[in-house]
């Protein structure tokens, strides 16, 4: 049986569900929610309008959209991965959000259920989908004219690297990009989504980078150095490495940290929004 094949409750990412992923991807968003809530705000995001999240994961992004549209608007959460989709209606329901609409949908399977809608917000979705044109025209489908679709997507994962230079953190970098690959998605999905969003019928409206430059004992240093924590474990079980391997890699990170003059560059991003015609 492929992945497009399986069951709903089989299905799963490349990263996994377990509970370490749902910790780093809550510390992801707390870090990055001052720069995504920049991007709905210049977007035009606000109290009262329907909004999309392609791809809601445990749904962080979700309740903030939720807070950001108010009781008279509405928030469609679309998310594959049951598990996830468990955890983010308990948390709906344990806040009374009854705004927003979670369905367990998978972007490339599945017509997306809501038409008209004022915005998208789109993160780290595209690099992993097996056709990024198909969740753009999908997208496209669900907003009404004049709406808005604001992407989060890398456009050169191979920043992402220890300065100085660590073999074991490049190696793993790599060894990331290609299970991406062998699993379907595409780590540098950004460098084509302008010609995408063009051909589906979208208006680029702006577009920035992102990246991060962070030092040991900064908060952030434990994004890039957390999501190889979460991820070695997760290589091993996909047999993609061996113990020996991840040992390395790990102790190579415990030195890099241990560097006063160590510095972690996080993997590149391009910011998107886009207007439907």
């Amino acid at each position: 049986m492929t992945r497009m094949q399986q069951p709903a409750e089989e299905r799963d990412y490349v990263l996994g569900t377990h509970d370490a992923e749902v910790e780093r991807l809550a510390f992801q968003h707390d870090l990055w929610r001052p720069r995504v809530r920049e991007a709905w705000l210049a977007a035009g995001i606000g109290p009262g309008q329907r909004v999309l999240d392609a791809g809601a994961g445990p749904g962080f992004a979700t309740l903030d959209l939720a807070e950001l549209v108010g009781p008279l608007g509405q928030v469609v959460a679309l998310e594959r991965s049951r598990r996830y989709v468990n955890l983010l209606q308990g948390e709906v329901a344990r806040r009374g959000l009854h705004h927003v609409h979670v369905r367990e949908s998978d972007l490339m399977l599945d017509a997306i259920p809501a038409t008209g809608l004022d915005a998208a917000w789109c993160r780290w979705v595209a690099c992993f989908v097996n056709d990024p044109a198909l969740l753009v025209r999908r997208v496209h489908g669900a907003l009404r004219p004049g709406g808005v679709l604001v992407m989060h997507e890398y456009v050169d994962y191979g920043t992402y690297r220890c300065l100085p230079g660590r073999p074991m953190i490049d190696a793993f970098v790599q060894e990331v990009m290609r299970s991406w690959r062998q699993d379907g998605g595409e780590p540098d999905i950004a460098r084509g989504l302008p010609t995408l969003l063009h051909g589906a019928g979208f208006r680029l409206v702006s577009s920035r980078p992102l990246g991060l430059a962070v030092r040991p004992g900064e908060p952030a240093w434990n994004w890039p150095a957390g999501f190889i924590r979460t991820f070695t474990p997760r290589l091993l079980e996909l047999g993609r490495i061996d113990a020996a391997w991840a040992d390395r890699l790990l102790l190579e990170l415990a030195q890099a940290e241990a560097d006063p003059a160590a510095v972690f560059m996080t993997p590149l991003v391009l910011e998107l929004v886009a207007e439907r015609l």
